[in-house]
């Protein structure tokens, strides 16, 4: 317990500490709701600005989620996760601390949007809306959490994941309704959304800041909150069922492969050694 609390203390601090990456992170998600807000004004949106702020705070958590898998790679090639493992500390309890703080770094950047929401156009009614809200977060956190450790333990490389991060973060955010309405997709793309988990993230979560729970499932589809797969909805409750289903299984992925990676062959080369410390 001692290790995985002294490397969640660990990144929470690096992320405090990191003054503009943290100015950046409220900056790039309201400048994506000024550009794609007025593409949400239509007669079955009643605040456009909430519908996509909710858009831009889960994909604001997914993102960081898997970014801040990065540095679980730039442990691996500096040597500290060597260090780490030649103490007793069990490489479980090494993983585990690498998730919640990847986890928690992102839900507090999604908290931060949030706050910054209320004075834009989130309003809450209920007082349990912002718990579930944060649930939310903190589940979606842990998922992506352990698809970015999963990423980190088979990649290895800094540049190379930097790669695959991009190519991975691009058409799932693009593809998950939050920032263009599944409505608006080319037919061949609106099957990869039903196929991106983002999707069912996004819709889970704008239902819950929308506060829409007790919307009928045709009324969910019209307003972008459940997806209409020829005839099958897929209501945000589902879309929930969906997303544990693949935390559990990235969380089994990446703690086994993070228990089975060989620390000791992993080297640093030079593009990696610059890129860390230059």
């Amino acid at each position: 317990m001692n290790t995985v609390f002294a490397l969640w203390r660990r990144g929470l601090k690096a992320f405090l500490r990191n003054r503009v990456g943290l100015i950046f992170t409220l900056i790039f998600p309201f400048f994506f709701v000024y550009v794609f807000g007025a593409i949400f004004k239509n007669e079955f949106i009643k605040n456009p600005i909430a519908y996509m702020l909710s858009g831009v705070i889960i994909t604001t958590v997914f993102e960081s989620a898997l970014n801040l898998a990065s540095t679980t790679v730039d442990d691996m090639v500096s040597g500290f996760m060597k260090e780490v493992l030649v103490s007793p500390a069990k490489r479980i309890a090494v993983a585990m601390g690498q998730l919640l703080s990847a986890a928690t770094v992102s839900t507090l950047q999604g908290i931060m949007i949030l706050i910054f929401g209320f004075f834009v156009g989130i309003k809450f009614t209920t007082w349990t809306t912002p718990l579930f809200v944060l649930l939310a977060m903190i589940c979606v956190g842990l998922v992506f959490s352990g698809v970015g450790l999963y990423l980190a333990t088979i990649v290895r490389s800094g540049q190379t994941f930097q790669i695959i991060k991009t190519a991975v973060t691009l058409p799932l955010t693009f593809t998950s309704g939050a920032y263009l309405p599944l409505s608006m997709l080319p037919d061949s793309l609106k099957y990869v959304a039903y196929m991106n988990p983002m999707t069912y993230a996004t819709a889970f979560f704008r239902m819950i800041v929308l506060e829409k729970t007790n919307l009928p499932p045709a009324e969910l589809v019209k307003e972008g909150l459940a997806i209409d797969i020829n005839g099958f909805i897929i209501t945000p409750i589902l879309s929930l069922a969906i997303i544990l289903a693949i935390g559990l299984i990235f969380l089994i992925l990446s703690t086994n492969s993070f228990v089975r990676t060989d620390f000791s062959r992993i080297s640093r080369s030079a593009t990696d050694a610059s890129a860390l410390w230059g």
